[in-house]
């Protein structure tokens, strides 16, 4: 007799067809989704109703929840699954005639995609609905830029002149860092689109997010993300502290708009564009580069462009970081304070450097305060070169991690997807069933373990 073979169902292994519907109806009851299918409904008014509204929906959002590549993969599986049919409420009664067709699963699609303002409203309401189940959300948020390539090989076809996907454009993001070989480039090119997304990175989940072609500039786009979040979620800028992002997004723009707009500390590594010390001939490349202070006088205060200041032993010529003594909002000024005096180590030239700067030497030792308006790119709130801007920075990795979700769990990394609206719609749809992931997630007493809110499903237990 023949090995019985498991019909192999849906896309996470060892996980059984009660769980992964279990999941489906999770999202499925915390989608706020009756404004979109009420639309569609009045779309149809009086036409054909033989594959209803409702359930066909429902098999949309199942095909997010499932991973499946296609449309066409996913009637195959909803022709097949009697469960999943039920799931979504299709009439049992007509078994796999329920089924929409290949023709008016495309229409139905169509019709979705021109309700983008919808799905972007459903999102909102999501991200609001988090808002007030999470203590703390919204507090630390970070951004980052994500390659989505189109389903097309940008190559131009010679009879129509035409690329398969008008809407899409070749895009480049550079990778820089050291190792123990020095210091390392790589760049990636693709074509299609980029996805501009802001997380919680204390939760890892999305707060806002963008579609565009590949070429468009994160720099110049982040400002306008940001304007739309504090238009939509002033709640969320009511408890934001920190915002961190990578050092393309370095610039004295984004620094004063987080701070002085937003009431937000920028959290951004810095782009190294001091080059007129490395053309002297004295530069040594194992030496960090470092200016004077206050340019007007002169002074034994000199900093480097991560923003930290260093003091120059006037007696031994030796230089030594200063200590950070905090931001003064009221005044903008960040403070520093001497390193012997806030180390208690003996400084043969301190009571030269006090004299010089306060005109007597001082038991608390000689404290700098910096504006930073004095360079609005080099100077932070909190300094580059401190343990609390290393704990910031390190949640940013948070949104690469929702970056991977978004190619492995809702189905980016493989994709028949071509044109900016199409794209636009099928991820503000994958995010939305994210939220809603989470949402149900917290509903369900998780929230002590927010990591787990969009899990793949193999590493979840069966929802209740």
């Amino acid at each position: 007799m023949a090995n019985i073979i498991q019909p192999y169902i849906f896309s996470w292994q060892d996980v059984d067809a009660d769980s992964d519907l279990g999941r489906l109806k999770l999202v499925l009851d915390s989608l706020p989704d009756e404004e979109i299918v009420s639309t569609l409904e009045r779309k149809r008014a009086n036409g054909c109703n033989t594959y209803p509204i409702r359930p066909t929906w429902n098999a949309v959002i199942a095909g997010i929840v499932f991973q499946h590549p296609t449309i066409e993969s996913l009637l195959r599986e909803l022709r097949r699954n009697g469960e999943l049919r039920d799931a979504c409420g299709f009439d049992p009664l007509l078994g796999a005639k329920a089924v929409p067709s290949s023709s008016a699963m495309s229409h139905f699609l169509a019709n979705l995609i021109e309700e983008q303002a919808l799905i972007n409203q459903m999102f909102d309401t999501l991200v609001t609905t988090i808002s007030q189940l999470l203590p703390g959300f919204g507090e630390h948020l970070a951004f980052d830029g994500k390659p989505i390539p189109t389903y097309s090989t940008g190559k131009m076809s010679r009879k129509t002149g035409r690329v398969s996907d008008p809407d899409a454009e070749w895009g480049t993001k550079t990778y820089r860092g050291t190792n123990k070989n020095g210091s390392w480039e790589k760049i990636k090119c693709w074509f299609g689109y980029q996805l501009h997304l802001i997380v919680d990175s204390s939760y890892e989940i999305p707060v806002a997010f963008e579609v565009l072609p590949a070429n468009a500039s994160e720099a110049s786009r982040l400002p306008v993300m940001l304007d739309k979040l504090n238009q939509d979620h002033s709640e969320i800028f009511d408890v934001a502290k920190y915002f961190s992002a990578d050092r393309g997004l370095d610039s004295a723009e984004i620094n004063r708009k987080l701070l002085d707009e937003l009431g937000v500390k920028p959290i951004i590594d810095t782009r190294q564009m001091w080059k007129l010390e490395k053309q002297d001939d004295s530069y040594d490349p194992d030496q960090e580069i470092t200016r004077p202070l206050f340019n007007d006088r002169y002074d034994n205060i000199v900093h480097n462009e991560r923003g930290t200041l260093f003091c120059v032993c006037p007696f031994s010529g030796e230089q030594r970081q200063m200590s950070f003594r905090g931001f003064e909002a009221d005044r903008n000024q960040v403070g520093w304070r001497c390193p012997a005096a806030c180390y208690d180590y003996c400084c043969k030239g301190r009571k030269q450097c006090e004299a010089a700067a306060l005109g007597r030497p001082t038991e608390y030792g000689r404290v700098v305060r910096v504006d930073l308006n004095l360079d609005r790119r080099i100077f932070t709130p909190v300094p580059r070169d401190t343990n609390s801007w290393k704990r910031c920075y390190a949640k940013r990795t948070a949104v690469e991690r929702v970056n991977s979700r978004v190619d492995l769990v809702l189905g980016f990394e493989r994709h028949t997807i071509r044109g900016l609206a199409k794209m636009q719609a099928r991820m503000g749809l994958a995010l939305a069933v994210m939220l809603a992931m989470a949402v149900g997630r917290i509903k369900q007493g998780a929230a002590h373990n927010p990591r787990r809110f969009v899990t793949p499903a193999e590493r979840l237990p069966a929802a209740a």
